[in-house]
């Protein structure tokens, strides 16, 4: 399976209130462009990835947006999956270059969320709930309730979550894009306001403004490109009544064995992954569905420091969403932005790269290799 990244960019992830979303787009569109040393005109289509620019900015039909900034104006279009949108926005240009479509394209995730107020951005947010019979909620409040029942079930603590916002945070302090670049200790997260028992302010991953773009060929492009050779999505029921399980995501599980079938690898073939933090109970989730550890042990071994350098895998070394931020459209596009440069520099030989939408109905995972082709 000949799916190269030729080229990755990631912008500012922060409160960026001198930059437009189109601003932003741009940036990483033609970053990504440069990178992979190929003239505009090679890119065939573009599919970009967002959740809610309609809501956030009053603009729709971002596909014709970034088909502007090339003279040729490639096909575009848009993708949309809540925070899976990034994932999904990969996942339908692979295909568009495995059908033999296309040689070469653009994904790029975007969003800007910090031009209207909290409570206007989390009224947004919330469409990716069930509103059937979900109307009224927040997602702190919905994490809140998953994170309550893996304490019920696993005896998972205050400190487990604690620590991994702390080891995010830590991480993120190598990011120059991430939005925090600040490290904060255990006590700081425990002490934090709360949102919604058992999650503290400091669990929740904020508002963002970013983008992140990748270009995608069939065609090796130079020496140090890194490969995709899994991928797999999954979903489940958007309304968490109707789920089996409060304690993991079968989305993710789903997602997760279609990704290792595809590429021939498992779990413990990866020393470093993106996980989709959105809240500190998210990953310890993640690492259970994905088969890090076993159910309930997640946060254990994150307060043993497992999951972080010198441990067992390096889990967001970005910062993960809690510290890089969370522009929606564009996480699931920058974890593997992200994860590709890791590799093209040689720090890693492989990655996995872990995104959901909304509390678990959907989620994307994704394989990265570096080396030669097969």
């Amino acid at each position: 399976m000949n799916l190269w990244i030729a080229g990755a960019s990631i912008t500012d992830f922060g409160e960026l209130w001198n930059r437009s979303l189109f601003d932003l787009l741009e940036e990483a569109s033609l970053g990504a462009v440069a990178q992979a040393q190929i003239p505009a005109e090679d890119i065939e289509a573009v599919f970009v990835a967002n959740m809610g620019a309609g809501a956030f900015e009053g603009q729709l039909h971002l596909g014709a947006v970034v088909s502007s900034f090339f003279s040729h104006f490639p096909p575009a279009m848009r993708v949309e999956g809540a925070c899976a949108s990034g994932g999904l926005a990969l996942l339908a240009a692979e295909q568009a270059i495995l059908s033999g479509q296309y040689k070469t394209v653009l994904v790029v995730g975007a969003e800007k969320m910090t031009d209207i107020s909290a409570e206007q951005a989390t009224a947004v947010l919330s469409g990716a709930a069930c509103q059937h019979s979900e109307c009224g909620s927040t997602f702190p409040g919905l994490y809140a309730l998953l994170a309550q029942q893996h304490m019920q079930q696993y005896g998972t603590t205050r400190e487990h979550l604690s620590a991994v916002s702390a080891k995010n945070h830590r991480h993120a302090l190598n990011n120059p894009h991430a939005q925090y670049q600040k490290e904060i200790t255990v006590q700081a997260v425990s002490e934090s306001a709360m949102i919604a028992e058992p999650l503290r302010l400091l669990d929740c991953s904020p508002l963002s403004d970013g983008a992140a773009a990748v270009v995608l060929s069939s065609e090796r492009v130079a020496n140090d490109n890194p490969r995709i050779t899994g991928f797999g999505q999954g979903n489940d029921s958007l309304s968490l009544a109707k789920r089996s399980s409060l304690t993991s995501f079968v989305a993710t599980q789903r997602a997760a064995q279609q990704a290792y079938s595809l590429s021939g690898k498992q779990v413990q073939d990866f020393p470093v992954m993106e996980v989709h933090d959105c809240f500190t109970i998210a990953e310890l989730l993640a690492l259970e569905d994905l088969g890090v550890f076993a159910p309930g042990e997640a946060g254990s071994a994150t307060l043993a420091r497992e999951t972080t350098y010198g441990g067992k895998v390096v889990v967001n070394p970005s910062g993960g969403l809690k510290a890089c931020g969370h522009p929606v459209g564009a996480t699931g596009v920058k974890q593997v932005a992200y994860l590709a440069q890791l590799l093209r520099e040689g720090q890693y030989e492989r990655a996995l790269a872990h995104n959901v939408g909304g509390s678990g109905a959907t989620a994307v995972v994704h394989i990265l290799e570096a080396g030669e082709e097969s």
